[in-house]
């Protein structure tokens, strides 16, 4: 496996050049493009690696299937599909213009940063200071790492420019969808985005999510199976945006991307997979980590379909 690995980095390494850096998060322009890495945690605990996958990095919007998971288990299936749908809206994933009609819950997807941000109102905590701490606990447990920080400079970065995520913020709560202050909701959810991790990270947590809810080896029970089912699904259906339908017809797994460059992928009962590379397609995904990806799956059969 790390041959293989080895082989897919430097094949696709020349790629990362077509990629570009998510600029209207001026920190984030800050990274070396050229990284591209690889980590991959298969379900008899062994591990692989290839590349620069010790380079850290924001996870942005791969904090939103945690985000989900989170709001599940504070609150239950039932409640949570109150508030945020789960069909995938075929826009980008600031977009504001979601219909023409009344916006309403089931227009919200977990997996944008509208869903995400009401998500965030879901989560259990006496102030959004003390739920986003739960946040960082949890992504902290899924990872075994406990050493997992936000990146200061990202986050004061996102907070002094994301004034689309406050358009999207200030329309839930024109809407009565949300209703505490919205600084406060959107100073968790920049915080979220800018937790920050490594290829190792995502594989371990993608990992658990494969093995429905359980750590590799130990098999200990971090969740019930159930919320990895409907997590795992909703990524399948929504994970890398609006490029989502092409993802799966050329890899076909469950997967998070995040505008740092990084890829959560989770091959169910198989593996975990995390992948780094900056440079980004047209619909924000790494572009040579989709490659990888691809050709990673068709050589182990990963696809799903």
């Amino acid at each position: 496996m790390d041959e293989l690995l080895e082989d897919l980095v430097q094949k696709y390494l020349p790629f990362t050049n077509q990629g570009q850096l998510a600029n209207y998060i001026p920190e984030l322009t800050k990274v070396d493009k050229n990284a591209l890495g690889i980590y991959v945690v298969s379900s008899d605990g062994k591990s692989s690696f290839a590349g620069d996958y010790q380079k850290r990095f924001t996870m942005q919007s791969i904090i939103k299937p945690i985000l989900l998971l989170l709001a599940l288990m504070d609150n239950g299936e039932d409640l949570v599909r109150e508030h945020v749908g789960v069909e995938a809206t075929g826009k980008p994933f600031d977009a504001i213009n979601y219909t023409d009609q009344a916006l309403l819950s089931e227009h919200l997807n977990p997996m944008v940063n509208m869903g995400a941000i009401l998500l965030c109102t879901l989560l259990s905590g006496k102030n959004y200071s003390h739920k986003f701490q739960r946040l960082l606990e949890l992504t902290r447990n899924l990872s075994g790492n406990s050493e997992i920080q936000v990146n200061e400079a990202v986050y004061e970065s996102e907070k002094r420019t994301g004034n689309r995520n406050r358009a999207l913020a200030f329309l839930l709560k024109s809407q009565g969808i949300i209703q505490d202050e919205v600084e406060d909701v959107l100073d968790c959810y920049f915080r979220a985005c800018s937790i920050e991790a490594d290829c190792k990270d995502l594989a371990n947590i993608a990992f658990v999510f494969a093995n429905r809810g359980r750590r590799p080896v130990s098999e200990e029970r971090l969740f019930p199976a159930r919320y990895a089912h409907y997590v795992n699904a909703i990524l399948m259906t929504c994970g890398m945006y609006d490029g989502s339908g092409d993802f799966a017809i050329r890899v076909g797994v469950p997967a998070k991307s995040g505008v740092g460059g990084g890829i959560m992928a989770i091959t169910p009962t198989r593996m975990g997979i995390g992948i780094y590379s900056p440079g980004l397609d047209t619909k924000g995904n790494s572009l040579a980590g989709i490659q990888v990806l691809e050709e990673l799956s068709q050589k182990l059969y990963l696809s799903v379909f």
